[in-house]
This record gives structure tokens, C-alpha cells and sequence, in this order.
């Protein structure tokens, strides 16, 4: 296949674009590298079945694929509210781009959805099904990723209904790993640079809201088994189902560093969701997926790449 990625150097991205060349197809890495590095992928440039293309994907373009990847869009609350306008251009105009070119091409498309359309779950929502509807703040300071990421599900499937796009939308619940960028401000980069750092470990509010969290090799298998397979276009839950507080986050970082650091608390950001946790029985029925790399695990590995750049 030839493969167009768009957000190829950001976290998540880079992975996947190594999961694809190793397995043979030539991929196409289109980035602004607003949050995406080139360190990421400095060791694909080589690779004669790998393109770097330095684009912004709400700048219409053209490229021949086969099949289109679009994670484009700025993921954690710092660099998404950095630019809130660029970042809800990003998830729409991005999407009507992305989506024309399926269209003229006949490529199957996936979009990289996110848990954030959930909201803050209400009571008798959690964990989330792909059947709720959410509740976000459409005003709130968070609402130009969430209300972007559900315009653009709206979008997906408007096109896959008028115009037959072959769509895969996929919701992505709290993921972590090596290359994640150490000043993202979410909580498992955070944590483990304040440790490594000897700085105190912020808590936001009480610490006992909760998330789950993926290894990134877990989500990247669920990427492409949803872009492999027929007679499904979503939107499919893939998270760990393993719900954790952040104050237990903290003390398993702490334990693994063996950092002296000391907890402290701060005030709980607007909007901030108090549980979020997957239900993956779609996945898991229709997919065959679950995670396989458990927290301690992933944590080691995670640590090891920090260490290794701070």
C-alpha cells in the first residue's frame, strides 16, 4: 500500500509510520511540525519507501495513496490551547481535506478520534461506550479539540453516506511511550520528567480523578487492525480498560525512578474530566484487540526514553 500519514512526526504518528514500513508499505509523513519532531523520524529518512512531506494539512493538497492516516491535529490541552483557532482549523478543514482526497482517490480513510468527545462523563456513563453521545463544554477552553475532533467524526461520516468514502474512525483514550514530548503537559510526561527532575509532582485537584492508560505498541495494533479490516467503519473505543487515579500514576512513577520528589497539589483545570476509562467490547469483538503491555511495563520503557533525553 501506499500510505499517506498525516501528523507522521508527532507521537503517535511516528510509530505508526514505523509499524507500516516495516511491513512493507511506502508511507508518506506530512507534517507542520507544529508538535511533531524530526528527531522522530530521523532514522526513516533513509528509508526508500518513506517521503517527508512538510505541509499543513489545512492547506488543500494533492497526493496518489492508497490509503490515508489522518492524526493531524495538536493532542495535548498546552498545545492545543496554545492556538485554539489553528487547532479546530486543524480537526475540520484538516478533516474536508483529508476527506476530498479519499474521495478523489478511492482511499480508505481513518481518523484518529479521541475520548475527549466524551466530555466529563454524567453519572451512569463510565465506563464510555461508542454509544453515548458525550458531554462537552461547546464554549469551555478544551472545547476546540473536543468540538473539533466531533466535527470532524461528523464529518467522516456525512462523507461515507453522500459519497461513499470507506471510512475508519477510531477514539484514542489516554496513550503513552517514548517520543512523547517532555513539555506536552499531560500527566504521564509530566510525572516522569518532575521525577527524573528531583521537582515536586503536580496533582491537579485531590488526584483522585482517574484515566486509563495505553502503551502506544497497544494503540498502533488497533490502528491497523481497524484500517484492515471490512465492514466496519466505527467509531471503535481503543484504550486500556484499567482505570487508575493519578495520584497511584504518581506513586508507581515515584517507585520506578526512585525519585525523592514530593507531591503537591493544584487547582483542577476547566472542563477537566473526573473518570474516563474505556469500554473496549467493540474491539475486542470485532477487532480481536486488547492491550498487552501492563502499566509497570510500559512505565519502564517510557522512563527509559526520558532518561535518555533530559
Amino acid at each position: 500500500m501506499r500510505t499517506l500519514v498525516t501528523g507522521g512526526a508527532g507521537f503517535l504518528g511516528s510509530h505508526l509510520c514505523d509499524s507500516l514500513i516495516a511491513k512493507g508499505h511506502e508511507v508518506i509523513c506530512l507534517d507542520n511540525f507544529f508538535t511533531g519532531h524530526k528527531s522522530n523520524i530521523e532514522h526513516l529518512v533513509s528509508n526508500p519507501n518513506f517521503e517527508m512531506m512538510r505541509w499543513d494539512v489545512i492547506d488543500p493538497f494533492k497526493v496518489e495513496v492508497d490509503q490515508i492516516y489522518n492524526l493531524a491535529c495538536p493532542a495535548s490541552p498546552v498545545h492545543y490551547q496554545h492556538n485554539p483557532i489553528k487547532t479546530i482549523k486543524t480537526s475540520v478543514i484538516g478533516a474536508i481535506n483529508v476527506l476530498g482526497l479519499a474521495k478523489r482517490t478511492g482511499a480508505r480513510i481513518f481518523q484518529a478520534s479521541t475520548s475527549e468527545v466524551y466530555g466529563d462523563p454524567t453519572e451512569g456513563n463510565h465506563p464510555q461506550v461508542e454509544s453515548y453521545w458525550g458531554n462537552v463544554n461547546p464554549i469551555g477552553i478544551r472545547s476546540c479539540y473536543d468540538e473539533g475532533k466531533r466535527c470532524a467524526e461528523t464529518l467522516f461520516f456525512d462523507y461515507h453516506r453522500s459519497n461513499n468514502v470507506d471510512i475508519r474512525v477510531i477514539r484514542i483514550f489516554n496513550t503513552y511511550g517514548p517520543r512523547m514530548c517532555p513539555g506536552d503537559g499531560r500527566v504521564v510526561s509530566n510525572f516522569i520528567c518532575q521525577a527524573l527532575r528531583g521537582e515536586p509532582i503536580t496533582i491537579f485537584g485531590g488526584g483522585t480523578q482517574t484515566r486509563s492508560f495505553c502503551y502506544v505498541s497497544d494503540l498502533i495494533s488497533g490502528f491497523e487492525l481497524l484500517m484492515d479490516k471490512e465492514g466496519i467503519t466505527g467509531p471503535v473505543n481503543v484504550g486500556n480498560p484499567n482505570e487508575i487515579t493519578m495520584l497511584e500514576l504518581a506513586e508507581n512513577v515515584l517507585a520506578i525512578t526512585g525519585s525523592k520528589s514530593e507531591i503537591v497539589h493544584k487547582p483542577l483545570p476547566e472542563d477537566d474530566p473526573q473518570q474516563r476509562r474505556p469500554d473496549i467490547t467493540v474491539a475486542r469483538r470485532e477487532l480481536c484487540w486488547e492491550p498487552n503491555v501492563a502499566l509497570k511495563e510500559g512505565l519502564e520503557k517510557t522512563i527509559q526514553y526520558f532518561e535518555s533525553i533530559i
